[in-house]
C-alpha cells in the first residue's frame, strides 16, 4: 500500500507540474514584445 500511495502522490505531483509549467509558457507567449516587430528588409509594391 505505501507503494501505491507514493505513485498517485508521484502522478499528481507530475500533473501539477505539468499544467503549472503550461501555464508559464502561455504567460510568457502572451508576453508583449521588448522591441517593435520592424521588418528589416521592406520591398516595394509597384501597382500592378
Amino acid at each position: 500500500m505505501p507503494r501505491l500511495l507514493a505513485a498517485a502522490l508521484t502522478c499528481l505531483a507530475a500533473a501539477a507540474l505539468a499544467v503549472g509549467a503550461g501555464l508559464g509558457a502561455v504567460a510568457v507567449l502572451h508576453a508583449p514584445p521588448e522591441q517593435p516587430n520592424v521588418p528589416l528588409v521592406t520591398f516595394e509594391r509597384t501597382g500592378g
